[in-house]
């Protein structure tokens, strides 16, 4: 399999103007969100991979005697104790689907630009915690990979990634980008997989398992896993609105449907509801969390509740 490979980053002059207008819109809007719920609940959800010494000082009583250090102490003659801090550095990568699929739009967001904005929130929470955070993106090949990186400037440029990315006509081989973040990510750390999980086998709620369930299942014993699924209103329900022309946005597949017929919308709907109990169902077997998101609603605010759940359940431990 062909690596991903970090292409030279372009200049922003050289950028579309269109596209320069839609990465400042989703930079001033994340920017204020930064600063709210979200930045204290990032903080406490997820703590970094381990502890670093700090300092010798004089033993305390009340102190754990297991962090005496002895050498000091015989030196000395009296007692003296190591302390440690949290290690808060965290690597983040942020896996993004850009299967054509994730161009669809009902409403003022696509999937795309949604996926766009929850990367963008997290990647100025992390930038605020001094957190590093790569990118990767998907779509029937290998994509576009960027490394983990601190500062504004590399979180404008995964916006911009997110956004300039060139959609492929097949379904988003995930399978392919968990083995090679498996293969290429040897130490703990968080990631997050943004997709709208649209393949040939979750997209029919009467298939197998998908093929990169055992993959994710892996990767979920090395790393913090998190996928977020990204969802339009139009996917779960139809409004009544007459005859209304569909594309299959993966196969290019067209089909009319009677949006006026109750049994219609009703079937509709079910399948939807049968396609995200499909999903969770198969994240909750391989222990991996789930967020899902409406390209059509506020970004923060599955993001925040899912930490104060995370928080509820783990006390806090992510690592």
């Amino acid at each position: 399999m062909v690596k991903p490979k970090a292409p030279q980053e372009r200049s922003p002059s050289l950028l579309a103007p269109d596209l320069m207008a839609r990465v400042e819109q989703i930079r001033i809007r994340t920017h204020k969100l930064v600063n709210t719920a979200l930045s204290g609940g990032y903080r406490s959800t997820f703590r970094g991979t381990g502890l670093e010494f700090e300092e010798v000082r004089p033993y305390q009583p009340g102190d754990d005697v297991r962090s005496i250090d002895w050498n000091v102490t015989a030196r000395t003659g009296l007692p003296f104790i190591k302390t440690f801090s949290e290690e808060r550095e965290l690597t983040i990568d942020l896996l993004v689907d850009t299967s054509r699929s994730m161009d669809f739009g009902s409403r003022r967001w696509t999937k795309r630009e949604a996926a766009a904005q929850l990367c963008a929130l997290i990647s100025f929470v992390a930038m605020r915690h001094q957190d590093r955070v790569g990118l990767t993106l998907f779509g029937e090949r290998p994509g576009l990979h960027l490394d983990a990186r601190k500062g504004s400037r590399h979180c404008l440029r995964v916006i911009r990634e997110v956004l300039a990315a060139e959609p492929t006509d097949g379904p988003g081989d995930l399978r392919a980008a968990l083995e090679h973040h498996l293969r290429a990510h040897r130490r703990r750390g968080l990631l997050f997989i943004v997709s709208d999980f649209l393949d040939a086998s979750t997209a029919n709620p009467d298939a197998g398992e998908p093929d990169w369930a055992d993959t994710l299942e892996s990767l979920g014993l090395r790393h913090d896993v998190i996928c977020v699924r990204v969802v339009d209103p139009l996917e779960e329900d139809l409004p009544s609105a007459g005859l209304l022309p569909l594309a299959e946005i993966e196969s290019g597949r067209w089909m009319e449907l009677d949006t006026r017929s109750m049994r219609v919308r009703e079937s509709w709907s079910e399948q939807a509801a049968r396609r995200r109990a499909r999903i969770e169902a198969l994240l909750a077997r391989v222990r991996v969390d789930l967020v899902e998101i409406d390209s059509a609603g506020d970004i923060a605010d599955p993001l925040v509740a899912f930490f104060r759940r995370r928080v509820q359940r783990h006390g806090g431990r992510a690592f």
